[in-house]
């Protein structure tokens, strides 16, 4: 019970990471982008093909998988999404999921349809035990990276200037640029962040989740179930969801595979239903 609980947590976690640069623009920013699973997608063909064909360690490939991403992303915003901003939010869906089958076909012309496969290290491989639980070592180092990835975040977005002045500039973008606040370098530089966490989940997770290209589009639900779950107030709500549904997929598929995605569907309904607004509302 407690190894399943263990991998529910970690598996929570990494669903948090790739979510997160969602919940970032989607509750802080106000805008829809079903396109963050193609910064995953980067991500992890980043880390698969520097470690593949240019024999990279695979913790050196997690700087590129965290940086190509956050770069074209920063590109895609300025050139891209900057333009919807003030559009209906019909129109972003419709934009973004455009740019998911972009890169997702992109992806499978340029390294074709397979999965992408990595080898661990060695010192990542395998389970160790702690008081008499069975702990995988690769979900632990999960945990640990996640945990921290998390306290960082939740420390910008509510301790420091540029988390204030963002959420001045989401607040009222009129006033923050009167205040002279840099609207237009905020967006971007909280974008690319988002997208640059995509791309590093989208890394740790080759191992657990796989990775070839239809990865965004059979990931695009869980996404979005973590965002509308927690709640768009910020990113303690996501957060918590993530770790909810994690626990309950690895759960329910350890203890009714023939169930599938079921549970985690009606958790969502059942929480949706209690609390219409997410766990934690604005």
């Amino acid at each position: 019970m407690l190894t399943i609980l263990i991998d529910g947590i970690a598996y929570g976690m990494l669903l948090f990471v790739l979510a997160s640069g969602l919940a970032v623009t989607l509750g802080l920013m106000n805008f829809i982008n079903l396109a963050h699973g193609a910064f995953a997608l980067m991500g992890g063909y980043a880390t698969a093909l520097l470690m593949n064909r240019a024999g990279l360690p695979f913790l050196a490939t997690l700087p590129f998988a965290f940086l190509v991403p956050a770069l074209i992303g920063a590109v895609a915003e300025r050139t891209l999404y900057v333009r919807l901003y003030r559009r209906p939010h019909l129109d972003q869906v419709l934009f973004s999921i455009g740019l998911v089958f972009m890169a997702v076909t992109a992806a499978d012309w340029l390294f074709g349809s397979q999965q992408q496969l990595i080898t661990l290290p060695a010192w990542l491989q395998g389970r160790f035990e702690l008081a008499g639980v069975a702990i995988g070592r690769y979900r632990a180092f999960l945990i640990l990276v996640c945990a921290a990835l998390v306290v960082g975040l939740q420390f910008v977005l509510t301790r420091t200037r540029f988390g204030a002045r963002l959420r001045a500039a989401v607040d009222d973008q009129r006033a923050a640029r009167g205040l002279g606040i840099n609207v237009g370098v905020i967006f971007a530089s909280t974008f690319a962040v988002g997208s640059g966490l995509a791309g590093l989940g989208g890394a740790l997770g080759v191992e657990i989740l796989g990775m070839d290209p239809t990865f965004p589009l059979k990931f695009m639900v869980y996404f979005l179930i973590v965002v509308t779950v927690g709640g768009t107030a910020g990113l303690t709500g996501p957060f918590l969801a993530a770790l909810i549904i994690g626990v309950a997929d690895v759960a329910g598929k350890y203890y009714a595979p023939e169930l599938g995605a079921f549970m985690i569907y009606l958790l969502m309904i059942v929480i949706l239903i209690l609390r219409p607004q997410g766990l934690i509302a604005r």
